[in-house]
């Protein structure tokens, strides 16, 4: 059985809204008195769930409840879920900077942190300097650290800048300085919050890169917490959900990917305008776009084998020349599958149009799409593509596997594309 580097048992952390105290001296001698004969915080239970969207009558809240999981040596957990899900109290707690209100942490091993921008790094010390006392927080020794020192500037790429003060670093420059430490100088438990998404593209394939290789090659333990989900997907072996300060799911990273985001998406089939927010234009009034099927009957869910369209409907109040329309369709973790744009012979881009209804669809075949959840974005541009609107996100298709000719295999395909692909076979004597 493999080595567990964490357990959390039972972790769960209260804060109070408002004031530092109580409020008042007598609840603060109330709440004293209960620590000194060993009995519980009276507060506590009265906290309430850490439901952001929700008034409450408390001013305690549960930021983490009743939380327990363990990460094994050489895992990478995925910790995800919405703003205020309680992420990053769990990594503050896991590192040392703040304390649970009840509950038991057990780690084995050095663990270094990324939390927040600048978190680790003494702002009047250069890079250099912040490189040495990072490595003597850790338990290394001078010669430890100086060895790995080459290795730190090269990843981060700020040399020109070693010798200055960090307090004069951009927060990119500290990202990558900062996680280049972490990284680096050899803890068994890295952990790693949201702030890579400070750093450009590139710098964040080189940390998700590393923390792979940290992993797989050298046996540490990675805790990543990241709304990119593909991200997540593609980094991490396992995950745990957190909703309102609760663990709602804990297993393999795309079972709990497609539950988080079964359950946080907005299921959005058709849109509707009014004649005030459909003018985008002066000359066009939105009216609808909606999934429909040949009998332009609103679908909310799609088989693979059945075709669908795209249908928008808008009025033209004067005449005008030139309406194009352009359809994204985006997979749930935000990477563009296809595009569609409607700028052909068959459509009326380039012609004068008069005044009236309209119906504009585009036909998506069957065996296009494979099963899962996908965005849809409309693009509205006038002729010669000016004048561009973008609408993201404006509808949310669900497509389920139909099945059809699959025989007695039942199991499901990878990909986001499934094209029917003739096979043919023949024996040759």
């Amino acid at each position: 059985m493999s080595e567990t580097a964490i357990k959390v048992e039972k972790l769960s952390k209260l804060y109070q809204l408002g004031e530092i105290s109580t409020g008042t001296l007598s609840r603060d001698l109330t709440r004293w008195w209960a620590g000194v004969r060993g009995k519980e915080d009276p507060y506590r239970k009265i906290g309430q769930t850490n439901d952001r969207t929700t008034q409450g009558t408390s001013d305690f809240v549960w930021a983490l409840q009743d939380i327990s999981f363990e990460v094994k040596k050489g895992e990478i957990l995925g910790i995800i879920g919405r703003n205020g899900a309680g992420k990053s109290t769990l990594l503050k707690i896991l590192s040392r900077v703040t304390k649970p209100t009840t509950g038991r942490i057990r780690v084995r091993g050095r663990m270094a942190s990324l939390l927040e921008v600048g978190t680790g790094f003494h702002p009047e010390l250069t890079g250099r300097e912040n490189i040495f006392l990072n490595g003597a927080i850790l338990g290394m020794r001078k010669e430890e650290i100086r060895s790995k020192l080459d290795e730190i500037v090269d990843f981060a790429g700020v040399e020109r800048y070693l010798d200055t003060p960090v307090k004069r670093y951009s927060s990119g420059m500290y990202v990558r300085l900062a996680f280049a430490v972490a990284a680096h100088l050899e803890p068994e438990i890295l952990i790693v919050d949201e702030v890579l998404a400070v750093g450009d593209a590139e710098f964040q394939k080189k940390c998700l890169g590393k923390m792979k290789d940290v992993s797989e090659n050298d046996g540490r333990t990675v805790l990543f917490v990241s709304h990119n989900m593909e991200a997540v997907r593609k980094l991490c072996n396992r995950g745990i959900v957190l909703q309102n300060g609760r663990i709602t799911e804990n297993g393999k990273t795309e079972y709990i990917l497609e539950s988080y985001l079964n359950n946080n998406v907005s299921k959005k089939y058709q849109y509707q305008w009014n004649d005030e927010n459909g003018r985008i234009y002066d000359w066009l009034i939105l009216k609808s776009i909606q999934i429909v099927d040949v009998d332009e009957k609103i679908l909310r869910l799609i088989s693979t084998d059945h075709d669908f369209d795209i249908e928008i409907k808008y009025d033209i109040i004067n005449a005008n020349k030139g309406l194009g329309f352009t359809i994204s369709f985006w997979n749930l973790s935000g990477e563009i599958i296809f595009q569609t744009i409607s700028n052909n012979e068959t459509n009326y881009y380039g012609k004068n149009l008069e005044k009236g209804s309209y119906v504009t669809s585009c036909k998506i075949p069957r065996f296009m799409l494979n099963q899962g959840s996908y965005f849809i974005s409309l693009n509205i541009f006038e002729y010669g593509y000016q004048n561009s609107y973008l609408i993201k996100e404006i509808l949310l298709v669900d497509i389920q596997d139909g099945q059809l000719i699959r025989k007695d295999y039942k199991g499901s395909l990878l990909g986001y594309f499934r094209p029917m692909i003739n096979w043919k076979s023949t024996l040759k004597k």
